[in-house]
C-alpha cells in the first residue's frame, strides 16, 4: 500500500499534512551547491510547478548558495498558498572557499533562524531540521535545548533532526517533540557512511523503526545521488516490467518502504521534477519489494 500522504507532528496540537512525494531545493543552486542556478528561469519554473501539482513539502537550507535557494522559494511562491510546508535546516554554513562547516552554537542556531525567516519571509517557521556536521565541538544537547527555546518563543512550529545517530534521536526526544528525521537513505544506500566530502552521513534504516514506531516522518536525502550509480539490476528489472525510469523505481521503493517515509526529490530540471512525480502513481506489489529488498 502506497498511502499518498503523511502527517507530521501528529501529537501536536497543529500536525501538518503534505503529500508524499516532496521537492528539495538543493540542485536548484549553481555547481557544488553555490552560487545562482545556471537556469534561474527553468529554477522559478519548477518552484511554480510544485503547488500546481500538488507538491506541498518542500525542503531548504539557507546555507544553499548562500541564500540562494532561500530568496528562489520566497520569489516564486510568496504569498505562500495555504497548506505548504516549507522545511528549512540549521546547524551549518560554508566558507567563501565553499566548505561546509558546523554552524551550531546556541547563538549561531538563533542567527541562522532569524535569518530563514527573513529570507523567507515568513513569521514562523513551520519545520526546521537541526542538522549534525561532523568537526562540531559544541554537545548535541546543547544545540537540540535551543532549538526547542526558540520553538517555544514562536519562531518555529516544529522542530526536526538531521543526520542523527540512534542515540542523538533518542536524546533529542527525550528533550521535546521531534517531529521529523531526515538522513541519508535510499534503495542503494540504507545505511551510514563515510564520504569524502561531508565526514559521516547517517543512515534512514538505523532510525527507521524509531521513527515508524513513534509517528515520525523520515525524510530521506541522498536517496537517488547514493543508488542510481550503483545501477542495481533489480531495479532495472522492475523498471523494465512497469515501463519506468530507474529513478521513478528507487522512488517507488521508498513509498512503499514505509508509510512514515517522506521522499524529496531535487532536481533542476523541470522535466525530470515531471517525471519524479510519476513515481507515486507506481504499486509495487509485495513479490516487486522482497524482490528488491
Amino acid at each position: 500500500m502506497n498511502a499518498k500522504q503523511i502527517i507530521i507532528g501528529g501529537k501536536s496540537t497543529t500536525p501538518l499534512t503534505v503529500n508524499r512525494l516532496g521537492y528539495g531545493t538543493m540542485r536548484l543552486t549553481g555547481e557544488g551547491i553555490w552560487g545562482e542556478p545556471a537556469n534561474r528561469a527553468e529554477a522559478l519554473q519548477i518552484l511554480k510547478q510544485c503547488i500546481s501539482s500538488g507538491v506541498n513539502f518542500i525542503d531548504t537550507a539557507d546555507y544553499y548558495g548562500d541564500d540562494v535557494t532561500n530568496r528562489l522559494i520566497a520569489e516564486a511562491l510568496h504569498p505562500y498558498p495555504a497548506g505548504l510546508v516549507i522545511c528549512t535546516k540549521v546547524g551549518g554554513a560554508r566558507k567563501p572557499d565553499k566548505s561546509w562547516i558546523p554552524f551550531n552554537r546556541p547563538e549561531d542556531l538563533r542567527s541562522s533562524i532569524d535569518n530563514n525567516l527573513r529570507t523567507l519571509r515568513l513569521e514562523k517557521l513551520p519545520l526546521v531540521h537541526f542538522r549534525v556536521i561532523a568537526g562540531s565541538d559544541v554537545p548535541f544537547k546543547e544545540s537540540m535545548a535551543a532549538m526547542f527555546e526558540m520553538q517555544k518563543e514562536g519562531k518555529i512550529a516544529h522542530v526536526g533532526v538531521s543526520n542523527v545517530s540512534v542515540a542523538e534521536l533518542e536524546m533529542a526526544m527525550q528533550m521535546g517533540p521531534v517531529a521529523t528525521v531526515e538522513n541519508m537513505y535510499g534503495h542503494g544506500q540504507r545505511t551510514s557512511l563515510n564520504m569524502v566530502h561531508g565526514g559521516e552521513n547517517r543512515g534512514g534504516e538505523e532510525v527507521l523503526s524509531i521513527c515508524e514506531q513513534n509517528g515520525i516522518p523520515l525524510v530521506p536525502y541522498f536517496s537517488l545521488v547514493q543508488s542510481m550509480p550503483k545501477q542495481d539490476d533489480r531495479i532495472l528489472t522492475i523498471a523494465k516490467k512497469y515501463n519506468a525510469t530507474t529513478v521513478q523505481v528507487n522512488l517507488a521503493w521508498l513509498l512503499h518502504r514505509s508509510p512514515w517515509i517522506l521522499p524529496i526529490p531535487g532536481t533542476s530540471s523541470l522535466q525530470h521534477f515531471e517525471e519524479n512525480l510519476l513515481a507515486a502513481d507506481i504499486e509495487l506489489s509485495e513479490e516487486d519489494m522482497l524482490f528488491l529488498n
